[in-house]
């Protein structure tokens, strides 16, 4: 079997493109002092952004607010008027949003299966966006995202916050100036564990607001882009979408994604070639009243074409050793662990560390002073792209190669096999 990725609907953009290319206007953003915003998706996730970007309250302004669910845009037009001291303008429908002259920028913070048209209409409305990972729900949605955005010559910033995380920036630093040698492995890792009588008893199952109903909630908007558009109002659905196949890849593409960027930023490794992955869902299964679909047990093997590995497993029933990356050099390793504790170990040989290199060790809230995962950061090194101070550092492209593992990953287990990357031609195919 072989696949090319949308080349039909690569070639119908391309075209599309070139016809809007001409008329699409650059954001006034770029010569003024502030970035006027509206925002998309107004819930946990995007309420905790809004929230880390008013960090950068010099540089913003959110004029619009839109959720599909009302508590959610309550809450986000709250956020708004309490921290931006404004009164934004509310929207259900993010088209009459994209439509508003006011809005410059836009952040799309939404289920990953509604990336794709509402980046796509964003662009072709002249906006910049912050688009919260995966870039989109499928490689070929990604493509089309990226032939829009490059043509355009708008900002895209994919929310892959780790390349903001001061940490990942000095392992970069110290890769560079080749503290562990070369490097042909990295060992990757995402373990969690709950309680099961918890407010949040298994992965995903978010608590779901005690009014929310078919009349508050915009069940065929929240649809668009999910391959059923048929399937009948479902809470759990909505508020724990990444349960389910149609709206999310769980584990490969809300978590994985990070930590196949982070080794592409240290690394300089873009794509693998190659990807097995296996796993199941072992621990809330159907007989336990769970009817979620995607794994939250998985693991996956990357080879890459210039003779590195990348080991990955993801684990959501024992949180021991939490999360992070080891990139194990020839000379020593450089492991970040949740994102917060760096440390560097020289390998020794004969009790004698190589080039007399001591060990290292990060925190780093305490010795870099960033307090948060980076997101505030990533944030902010939007807004200055936005005013043409700085360039994005996780531009479309980026998001794309960071999006493609995942996406191997997920077809790898679904189809129970090996599946083979070509990025020259960009096709795919299973062995």
């Amino acid at each position: 079997m072989s696949q090319e990725i949308g080349r039909r609907d690569f070639l119908k953009t391309t075209t599309a493109v070139a016809a809007v290319a001409g008329t699409l206007a650059r954001p006034a953003n770029a010569q003024a002092d502030k970035v006027d915003v509206g925002w998309i998706g107004t819930g946990m996730r995007g309420f905790y952004v809004m929230g880390r970007a008013y960090e950068s309250k010099d540089l913003l302004q959110v004029v619009a607010v839109c959720d599909t669910y009302a508590g959610n845009l309550a809450k986000g037009k709250d956020q708004v008027q309490t921290k931006g001291g404004n009164t934004p303008k509310t929207y259900v429908d993010y088209r009459e949003l994209l439509a508003d002259p006011n809005v410059k920028s836009v952040v799309i913070s939404t289920p990953e299966h509604l990336h794709f048209p509402m980046a796509m209409a964003a662009l072709k409305a002249g906006k910049n966006i912050y688009l919260e990972k995966p870039i989109a729900h499928t490689i070929e949605e990604g493509a089309q995202i990226v032939a829009l955005a490059e043509k355009s010559g708008l900002v895209v910033q994919v929310g892959t916050q780790n390349r903001s995380n001061k940490l990942y920036k000095r392992a970069k630093e110290m890769v560079e100036q080749g503290m562990i040698g070369e490097c042909h492995f990295t060992r990757a890792f995402w373990y969690r564990n709950f309680d099961t009588s918890a407010a949040v008893p298994a992965a995903w199952r978010y608590v779901i607001p005690e009014d929310a109903s078919p009349e508050n909630t915009d069940w065929k908007r929240f649809l668009e882009g999910a391959k059923d558009q048929k399937v009948a109002f479902d809470k759990h659905r909505y508020f724990q979408w990444r349960n389910y196949w149609d709206y999310s890849s769980g584990i490969s593409t809300d978590l994985l994604v990070h930590q196949t960027d982070i080794s592409n930023f240290v690394l300089g490794k873009t794509v693998p070639s190659s990807c097995v992955a296996s796993g199941g869902i072992y621990m809330w299964t159907k007989d336990k009243g769970d009817d979620r679909e995607v794994p939250d047990t998985f693991s996956a093997v990357y080879e890459y074409p210039d003779k590195f590995e990348l080991n990955y497993s993801s684990y959501f029933g024992n949180d021991q050793y939490g999360y992070g990356e080891q990139f194990m050099g020839s000379e020593g390793t450089i492991e970040v662990i949740s994102r917060q504790y760096m440390n560097f170990f020289p390998q020794k040989f004969n009790n004698k560390p190589v080039k007399d290199r001591q060990e290292m060790h990060l925190d780093r809230v305490k010795d870099l002073q960033q307090t948060d995962d980076g997101t505030a950061d990533h944030f902010r090194n939007f807004l200055q792209a936005c005013l043409g101070k700085e360039k994005a550092i996780a531009p479309a492209r980026a998001g794309q190669i960071a999006a493609i593992p995942g996406h191997l990953a997920t077809m790898s287990f679904k189809n129970n096999k090996k599946v083979f990357w070509d990025e020259k031609t960009q096709k795919y195919h299973f062995s």
